[in-house]
């Protein structure tokens, strides 16, 4: 008997992909326009008329209508005096750990002082920078994972400013977390582990705003009654909210980190920096492709989908980077492709990517042993993971259950800790 009999047609026994593919994702919330501190910045009566402002600022740091707030500080009556920039400089052209050098401004006339050279002590403010500075202010765009360093560019900057202790004043201008601020995930970092990439204790995916950090840290560090910190707050944001939920415009933070699927898989495959596996680093899709050339990028995806991970699947792929790791040399790995944002956890995939390549490849994967963010006496992988843990673990063949065991009850502890400082309000994802 025919199909048809049955009346079930033939095009109706296998639905297309783009049905598949709607099956699977969550409807997104209508768009809820939102207003950074940067975009509220003219309208507020803030006291700076008169000021002279130094400005810690990178190339994200853009209103909706895409001026950057070296623009617009002028419209709050202060004068700038100076920018800041962080890692990669203010205008974002130099790659991961290139030591920037501090120069005038060639259009503003301004002086720009690096907050990232060529040793530790220039990741504060040099002496003599803030002499004439009556107030700072901060804007700078994070992607929501403990290892970014612009949040702790922004922490430096409050301490040295504290330090001071002439009543400097700071701003830190409010951005979106773009991972949302609900999932909280990872531990924290164990005593004698803090560096550039964790300068003070917050979970791997922490589920702050770049002013609820500040607030955090300054409460945390001892710094309230020793600087006059103000966080001009967004409007319009949720917690619940991802980047591309906002209306706000992506623009690239630093240079790899081209796009908000970048940023999603970031808190994971940044654990590859400490490896000789690439993090994806000179192809187009940095962080999102991974792999080596002694993977075999079919063998590790199917590894990878025995573990079941939520909200991810693993395409085997080769891919040749233009530069950094394995420059030139064709790789196999795989590519992550985020299928639900909300049930995606990227530091656990993270640690699953890591141990499965260890588990796969015992003999060829080898742990960064160079310096790493002007650390010269412990393994780059124990700065990103806050501890010793991830990497014995990986070395003894923990499974992934071994090595998150403890994670619910740290991230719970973390969750009570944030929760004084949080503008927006808070709930429990479930």
């Amino acid at each position: 008997m025919s199909l048809e009999a049955h009346g079930s047609p033939p095009q109706q026994m296998a639905p297309s992909y783009t049905a598949l593919r709607k099956s699977r994702t969550r409807a997104k919330p209508p768009l809820v326009v939102v207003r950074t501190g940067l975009d509220r910045l003219a309208s507020l009566d803030l006291g700076l008329g008169g000021a002279r402002c130094g400005l810690l600022c990178h190339p994200a740091s853009v209103a909706r209508d895409l001026r950057h707030a070296a623009e617009l500080v002028g419209e709050t009556g202060a004068r700038l005096g100076c920018l800041f920039g962080p890692e990669h400089g203010a205008t974002g052209e130099a790659q991961d750990m290139e030591g920037v050098e501090s120069a005038p401004h060639p259009r503003l006339g301004v002086p720009v002082h690096s907050l990232y050279g060529r040793s530790e002590d220039s990741l504060r403010p040099a002496p003599g920078c803030l002499d004439d500075v009556n107030a700072v202010i901060i804007d700078l765009q994070d992607v929501g994972a403990r290892y970014y360093t612009y949040v702790w560019s922004m922490v430096m900057m409050i301490e040295a400013c504290a330090e001071q202790g002439r009543g400097i004043r700071v701003l830190v201008l409010d951005r979106p977390n773009p991972l949302g601020g609900l999932a909280v995930e990872g531990p924290g970092i164990e005593e004698g582990f803090t560096s550039f990439v964790g300068h003070h204790p917050v979970a791997v995916r922490h589920g702050l705003t770049a002013g609820e950090l500040a607030r955090l840290a300054t409460a945390e560090l001892g710094l309230s009654d020793r600087v006059d910190l103000d966080v001009v707050p967004m409007q319009g944001w949720r917690r619940g909210q991802l980047f591309d939920e906002t209306g706000l415009p992506w623009v690239l933070p630093s240079p790899n980190m081209p796009t908000l699927e970048t940023a999603l898989v970031y808190p994971g495959a940044c654990l590859l920096e400490a490896t000789n596996v690439s993090e994806g680093r000179g192809t187009t899709r940095p962080f999102e492709l991974v792999g080596a050339p002694w993977i075999d990028g079919w063998e590790l995806g199917a590894a990878l989908a025995r573990e079941d991970l939520p909200g991810v699947r693993f395409r085997p792929t080769c891919f040749r980077p233009t530069f950094h790791k394995h420059r030139g040399q064709s790789c196999g790995g795989v590519q992550q492709h985020v299928t639900d944002r909300r049930a995606f956890r990227p530091f656990r995939t993270g640690v699953a990517l890591l141990a499965t390549v260890k588990r796969l490849w015992p003999d060829e994967l080898a742990w960064r042993d160079q310096p790493y963010e002007f650390v010269h006496d412990r393994p780059a992988i124990d700065l990103l993971a806050g501890g010793a843990w991830l990497r014995e673990g990986v070395e003894r063949g923990s499974t992934l259950a071994e090595l998150t065991a403890g994670w619910d009850s740290a991230e719970a502890a973390f969750r009570a800790r944030r929760s004084p400082h949080l503008i927006y309000g808070d709930r429990v994802e479930g």
